[in-house]
Parts: C-alpha cells; sequence; structure tokens
C-alpha cells in the first residue's frame, strides 16, 4: 500500500507544476486511479505522457506498492 501524499510527490517531482488527483478504488492503497494536469505534457503524445508518469512512479510500481494503476494525463486548458 502507498500513501496518495507520496505518489503525488513523485508525480510531481518529476513534474513540478502537474496537478495531481488520486482515487483508491478499492479502498487497498494498490489500486490507484491518477489524474495528472501539467505543462510538462505540451507536444506529447497519450503514450509519452503516460511513461513520464510510470517513470516517477517506477519504484512502488516495481514492488508492487502500486498494484493497478488508471492514468489519465493532460495539459492544462
Amino acid at each position: 500500500m502507498v500513501q496518495p501524499e507520496a505518489v503525488a510527490a513523485a508525480i510531481r517531482q518529476a513534474l513540478p507544476d502537474a496537478e495531481v488527483e488520486i482515487e483508491d478504488l478499492t479502498g487497498g492503497g494498490d489500486h490507484l486511479k491518477v489524474s495528472v494536469v501539467s505543462t510538462g505534457f505540451s507536444g506529447l503524445s497519450r503514450i509519452k505522457q503516460h511513461q513520464l508518469v510510470y517513470r516517477a512512479l517506477r519504484e512502488q510500481l516495481a514492488s508492487e506498492a502500486i498494484h493497478a494503476l488508471a492514468l489519465n494525463t493532460s495539459t492544462p486548458s
């Protein structure tokens, strides 16, 4: 299980201007829905955007502290 604040902090370390919303889908802390809005995604494909977030969360994913991740990324409107 990972704390939502730790997930948001890891994403903001990679994307300092990121607005991060996290929803625990099961109550167990390991199935998360994460929405990230950042200017750092500008000009990047959706795949590249997701890769940036996965890279920021690599430790939590590798240790299976995050077992499932539903991810939505976008740039500010």
